[in-house]
């Protein structure tokens, strides 16, 4: 008699995969145990708790993998190689770019992964609060190194410029879910950029 093979077990990259492009979709809470099963090959109830744990430990490890490609966007952010006014332009272009590619869901899942959860799975979002507060941070260091070199004038509000920056980027996500135009968005970067040079020494 033919010895039959082990089933083949599931590609667990393949699988967290397709599950942050789900989460990504949909976000958090929406996004079903059944679902997240189904699409990352339909695989066992058993498989996948003992691949990931629970759906939160496996959202957290899909937030990891997103951080780690799709959000290097803003990466230039940290970069004080870069001159400030184009590591704030840079991620910002990388960013509008990355969200309306027509490859994956449209938007950020930092700023639309949990923007929806109930009370109880508010902490939820905090996991994504985390990036968007390195961000905002990230611009308010490069306009204080702006400052600090003479390049913007020392009564510049950084916070308040820091906001508006940080803003727009938070902004691209509902702009790309909305799928409008890319170029009309890339076009709203270049206008956006006139207020740095608003505030030049």
């Amino acid at each position: 008699m033919a010895r039959t093979g082990r089933p083949r077990e599931f590609d667990r990259d393949e699988a967290l995969d397709a599950a942050l492009a789900l989460f990504w979709a949909q976000g958090y809470e929406p996004t079903s145990l059944a679902q997240l099963k189904d699409c990352m090959g339909n695989i066992s109830s058993a498989s996948f708790y003992a691949a990931f744990g629970s759906k939160e430990r496996l959202f957290r490890e899909v937030v990891e993998r997103y951080r780690s490609t799709y959000g290097l966007v803003t990466a230039s952010l940290k970069d004080d190689s870069l001159p400030p006014r184009e590591a704030i332009e840079h991620a910002l272009r990388l960013s509008a770019e990355m969200q309306t590619d027509r490859r994956h869901p449209p938007g950020c899942l930092m700023i639309l992964g949990a923007s929806n959860c109930a009370p109880e799975n508010r902490h939820i979002d905090d996991i994504l609060a985390a990036d968007r507060i390195r961000n905002r941070n990230g611009i308010r260091d490069c306009i204080g190194r702006a400052i600090a070199s003479g390049e913007l004038s020392v009564s510049t509000d950084a916070d308040a410029l820091a906001a508006v920056f940080h803003t727009f980027l938070m902004g691209i996500a509902f702009e790309a879910k909305d799928r409008v135009d890319p170029g009309a968005l890339t076009a709203s970067i270049g206008s956006l950029m006139t207020l740095w040079d608003m505030h030049r020494a």
